[in-house]
């Protein structure tokens, strides 16, 4: 088996900024997107608003 070079400061800054201007991003996009059309589908099928 041959041994990987360890990471670089370049890699592990890209690694970053993927994961802090795309992956962040779309992630919470998709949480409050999920959370509307669950709340919608809710509506939807009971004919009533959620109540708090």
């Amino acid at each position: 088996m041959s041994q990987e070079p360890p990471s670089t400061r370049q890699e592990e800054l890209r690694s970053f900024l993927f994961l802090a201007f795309v992956t962040a991003p779309v992630l919470a996009v998709l949480i409050v997107a999920g959370y509307g059309f669950a709340v919608w589908m809710f509506q939807l099928l009971s004919g009533q608003l959620p109540t708090s």
